[in-house]
């Protein structure tokens, strides 16, 4: 998670509009020190992986702005192979967000990730194209914010047995992916995202003078970034967390 407090509030709003109790712990790794978070914000908030009292019931991997480096370039990427193995092992159930879902599908599957000529920026409809129970109270077709320079093809998932395409757009590929059982679930978008969070990293971009990133998609009325932007993907995501959330509950120990 790049910015770290950001992150935090959009996972602990979602969490809380489950209305499902939830204990959340929040992990760092030994072997990288954030540039965005001070060392008193990290040393009051976080906890080191390793070193948790118990076995988390769920975790969620959160995206990281590396995207554009290969994975072994990645400094902390030997220990978070650590992690994802830790994991497959040991937690009832992982998901995986945005960079993340493509570091853990070459991990586990060897699924290749590819650069886009344009940053994949905006709010896209997705299709559910299996009965899951993530989706229960879920329409058919649900949006997803989405916000990356890169991608995994619906050809390489659909190749490999053991990954199943549980929801995907002809915009932005496969944006949800399943593997044993549903105990990981990969998420190639950010559907956690709180309303604002999208305009936040397009007033950065335009101020950092990127040139090569547009407005959101389906993000502002009419397109004009001077209206506030309308959220229409939140209650699906409530619904999506809460069915993962009860999952757990449900799951056997």
């Amino acid at each position: 998670m790049p910015l770290k407090e950001a992150t935090e509030s959009d996972f602990l709003r979602l969490f809380a509009d489950t209305g499902v109790a939830v204990e959340v712990h929040w992990l760092r790794l030994r072997s990288h020190v954030p540039k965005h978070a001070s060392q008193e914000h990290m040393d009051s908030m976080y906890e080191y992986w390793d070193a948790l009292p118990q076995v988390p019931d769920g975790l969620v991997v959160t995206g990281a702005p590396v995207e554009q480096l290969e994975f072994g370039e990645v400094t902390y990427w030997p220990e978070l192979c650590r992690i994802m193995e830790w994991a497959r092992r040991e937690v009832k159930s992982v998901i995986y967000v945005c960079w993340a879902a493509q570091a853990a599908l070459w991990h586990h599957y060897g699924i290749r990730k590819y650069g886009l000529k344009s940053k994949m920026f905006g709010i896209f409809p997705q299709e559910v194209l299996v009965g899951s129970s993530l989706f229960d109270g879920l329409a058919p077709a649900f949006m997803m914010p989405h916000s990356r320079h890169t991608e995994i093809r619906r050809g390489d998932i659909a190749a490999c047995a053991d990954l199943t395409i549980a929801a995907d757009s002809d915009v932005t590929g496969p944006s949800v992916i399943t593997a044993l059982d549903g105990r990981e679930i990969y998420i190639t978008g950010h559907i956690e995202y709180a309303t604002h969070t999208l305009d936040t990293e397009y007033r950065r971009d335009q101020q950092r003078g990127r040139t090569d990133v547009g407005l959101p998609f389906g993000y502002y009325p009419a397109d004009d970034p001077s209206q506030p932007p309308v959220d229409t993907w939140h209650a699906s995501a409530v619904m999506f967390y809460r069915n993962w959330l009860d999952n757990l509950k449900n799951a056997k120990s």
